[in-house]
């Protein structure tokens, strides 16, 4: 019943977008439409509702692309840095890495257009999420720099995106990078330390009544059985 009614909310959301995208082109307000676009595609990057007759990167790269070539156009370096992200999101889930490229793939280096966007404008929220992203991608991917400690890539950008989520005061940010931190350290055997980062995330998840919290429960009764 409930996915039901999820997914009327869903179709409901996709109708009343496309209203808003053929009014946005009729009056000719181009960055409305890229902004309606972005959204767009992320309903779909959220439901996985893939068009068969296209690519298998589907509608959301679709219109993320739509949307970051008007962005590009109409000189929003936001809304590039926002698309670019998304795209690194899309490619990092679905590991569609060309091999052409390096081993980290589009995402890394959507992830580091993004970042550098980001930086660039300040905008710290963006640039500790995509800090975190890529250190998903390290931790994800287990590609250490040798010439850094055992704790590598992925530690070193997890704890430079939980620096700026402490600092802006953006607690969701905080504990869901306190997650990744406890599990890339659960996989490193180090238990002690897992705990010390899965402890603080369930609080905060708890305290926003956020869903992760089950997750991070999960990932800290692990920890806790293995120590």
């Amino acid at each position: 019943m409930i996915n039901l009614v999820y997914r009327h909310l869903v179709q409901k959301a996709i109708a009343l977008y496309n209203q808003s995208l053929k009014i946005t082109e009729r009056i000719g307000n181009v960055q409305t439409k890229a902004a309606t676009l972005h959204q767009l595609a992320g309903i779909y990057a959220d439901k996985g509702e893939v068009d068969e007759a296209m690519s298998t990167t589907g509608y959301a790269y679709a219109l993320y692309n739509k949307s970051l070539e008007i962005f590009e156009r109409i000189g929003n370096v936001q809304g590039k840095a926002a698309n670019l992200h998304e795209l690194g999101n899309i490619y990092a889930n679905k590991g569609e890495l060309d091999e052409a490229m390096s081993t980290t793939g589009y995402a890394y280096a959507l992830f580091n257009q993004s970042l550098e966007i980001f930086e660039r404008i300040g905008n710290v929220q963006g640039k500790a999420a995509n800090l975190h992203e890529l250190g998903n991608i390290y931790a994800n991917k287990g590609e250490l720099d040798e010439a850094m400690s055992t704790t590598g890539y992925a530690y070193a950008l997890y704890n430079k995106s939980l620096e700026i989520f402490e600092r802006i005061g953006n607690v969701q940010g905080k504990a869901m990078t306190l997650w990744r931190l406890g599990d890339l350290a659960e996989q490193q055997g180090e238990n002690t330390k897992a705990r010390s980062y899965l402890q603080p995330a369930l609080e905060i998840l708890q305290r926003l009544k956020s869903p992760d919290a089950e997750g991070v429960r999960a990932s800290l009764d692990r920890v806790m059985g293995n120590s």
